[in-house]
């Protein structure tokens, strides 16, 4: 708990820094690139339309909040998926990507995994624009509840980054890490769920649903349809939030231990 509040205070005192070294992440993914920030947007464009046309034209499936399209109900659920995922994915890699800043003795090297964060945090927010642009297009009001989206979107960065700083320690020293994550990335999409709801499918057994709210992101993509569709908020759903964010902090001191144990190794094997 300690090494939790040592590095919130490093954190603060070095916000300008993160913010900096956030930024210039995010800019530098696209150097090269013809059609820059274009291709961040075009891979989840396409996962979305594939859905839309395998489930809604192909399937018919009938979403679980009635007046709503589909894809409707789909782009709340794969919009904070697409955050994880980035998140996840650019963060386990963090320190192997600086390996210079990390065998700098003055460098704190804790703030890597929360300038990956903040970076794909930026991305985040366009595609909450982009989100917010398709309801209004379809005709949807604006609902107040439209607010909770930056709660939701914290908490998403809670539990990712709590994930992070075990996987990108561990990757030091076990580069299939990258791979596994990925791995279970594309097993975890289905088991979230997002792109379907066990009241789509009525002779699905009545304990899957149970079942499923074991996985904490499923606060996450719950709370981000609650906000964009029914218009619940989020101490309607007091159980799951409780649940979340006590497994959110345990996994956060998990990662932090393991990242704290490892980090005198870091140089020695970058």
């Amino acid at each position: 708990m300690n090494y939790l509040v040592s590095l919130l205070k490093e954190i603060f005192i070095k916000r300008k820094l993160i913010l900096d070294l956030s930024k210039a992440d995010f800019k530098k993914r696209f150097v090269g690139s013809y059609f820059g920030i274009a291709w961040m947007f075009l891979q989840p464009m396409a996962t979305v339309l594939v859905y839309f046309f395998v489930f809604q034209m192909g399937f018919k499936s009938v979403p679980p909040v009635p007046d709503y399209p589909y894809v409707l109900w789909l782009i709340p659920g794969i919009v904070p998926w697409f955050y994880f995922s980035e998140v996840l994915n650019m963060g386990t890699g963090s320190l192997q990507e600086y390996n210079y800043l990390v065998k700098k003795v003055v460098f704190q090297v804790e703030i890597l995994p929360v300038i990956k964060t903040i970076s794909c945090l930026m991305v985040h927010g366009i595609f909450a624009l982009i989100m917010i642009v398709v309801f209004l297009c379809y005709g949807v009001m604006p609902k107040i509840s439209w607010v909770q989206i930056i709660y939701y979107t914290f908490a998403s960065s809670m539990f990712s980054l709590a994930m992070v700083y075990f996987t990108s320690a561990v990757h030091v020293f076990f580069k299939d890490m990258a791979q596994i994550i990925g791995i279970c990335l594309q097993f975890g999409m289905w088991m979230v769920p997002i792109m379907w709801a066990p009241e789509m499918f009525p002779s699905i057994p009545s304990w899957l649903p149970v079942l499923l709210k074991l996985n904490p992101f499923y606060y996450i993509v719950a709370g981000y349809r609650d906000s964009m569709l029914t218009g619940s908020w989020m101490v309607e759903r007091p159980t799951l939030g409780l649940y979340f964010w006590i497994v959110t902090i345990v996994m956060m001191l998990i990662g932090l231990k393991v990242f704290k144990k490892l980090r005198p190794h870091f140089s020695d094997v970058l």
